[in-house]
């Protein structure tokens, strides 16, 4: 069976995981109040192949968390997975972060996930996800109001996972909605989708691949007096 290493920097939460098929050997991570992956990230990798008692020649493909998320935090995870793809000469896969996110949730028939992370100001990133696993809507940028969500409402549960949960529970009364507002995006559930992809072959190419940031990255500057 394929081994992963799995790459998760789209949020505060540097995450790092080894995989053998759908089966997790290690996880390492650490949902800092400050981004720390430029400290942590290759340190955890290093820590998570020690602990399973492997090196770089046993990985089979490299997976990372491609976004929406951390402008920063997507730069730091993408080029490091590029690098060890490109210097193993293994294949590269992407994980919607969004998508990882909503297996945080045990859904039942006739419920839905809508992981939802915290953008800037009233606005959140986010996407709709059956019991399935599949994708009901596509991934959006959207500013969270009283109807937010509202054609869902006749869903038995509606779970909003994630930092933006905490928005949308200002803004949405309706009984049905459900928040988890601790959930951060984790290597640990992209696992199942890695392994998919790998066995479906759905490779990136290393040269052209890019973070799927969603909006362009706005440069905040100090105002001239």
């Amino acid at each position: 069976m394929a081994i992963i290493l799995n790459l998760e920097t789209a949020t505060t939460n540097c995450s790092v995981s080894i995989s053998k098929g759908k089966e997790i050997l290690c996880l390492k991570e650490n949902n800092a109040v400050n981004y720390s992956h430029s400290e942590q990230l290759h340190v955890f990798i290093k820590e998570a192949l020690q602990e399973a008692s492997l090196s770089f020649s046993d990985l089979d493909a490299i997976a990372v968390s491609k976004g929406p998320g951390s402008y920063t935090g997507l730069r730091i995870g993408v080029s490091a997975a590029k690098g060890l793809s490109f210097s193993l000469d293994i294949p590269l896969i992407s994980i919607p972060t969004l998508q990882s996110m909503a297996l945080q949730v045990k859904l039942n028939a006739g419920e839905l996930a809508i992981p939802v992370l915290d953008a800037r100001r009233m606005e959140v990133y986010s996407a709709v996800y059956d019991a399935h696993g599949d994708e009901v809507r596509e991934t959006r940028a959207e500013v969270v109001d009283g109807t937010t969500f509202s054609e869902y409402t006749h869903f038995e549960k509606v779970h909003l996972v994630g930092s933006g949960a905490e928005k949308c529970k200002e803004a949405l009364q309706h009984s049905n909605f459900q928040f988890h507002t601790k959930v951060v995006p984790s290597a640990r559930e992209m696992t199942v989708l890695a392994y998919a992809k790998f066995q479906a072959k759905e490779f990136e190419d290393v040269a052209y691949f890019e973070p799927y940031y969603l909006k362009d990255f706005v440069l905040q500057t100090k105002k001239k007096a």
